[in-house]
């Protein structure tokens, strides 16, 4: 089976497209670590290599990837939106970004 994106760690708020989404699509994804496959409509272009949210995500919260915080939020995020500088900042710089 082909996927559309690809998840690090079951529990994730992101996912990697493995290809460009496009708004309205209904992708498919599966987790790398178990047998775990998540289904999310696509709200926004996501192009290859970028995140996908899995989960809604509040403004302030930490973003999880490879089962480790890897940001945090600048601003809601719905599940299928695109997650990359434009609503996520680094948890790796503090407040220098």
């Amino acid at each position: 089976m082909s996927y559309d994106f690809l998840v690090h760690k079951n529990g994730d708020s992101v996912g990697v497209a493995v290809k460009d989404l496009k708004p309205g699509e209904n992708a498919r994804g599966r987790c790398l670590t178990e047998n775990v496959e998540y289904p999310v409509k696509i709200l926004d272009e996501i192009p290859l290599g970028h995140k996908i949210a899995l989960k809604d995500i509040k403004e302030n919260e930490i973003v999880i990837e490879y089962g480790e915080g890897i940001g945090i939020a600048t601003k809601d995020i719905c599940k299928g939106e695109h997650v990359h500088v434009h609503n996520l900042r680094s948890a790796r710089w503090g407040d220098q970004t």
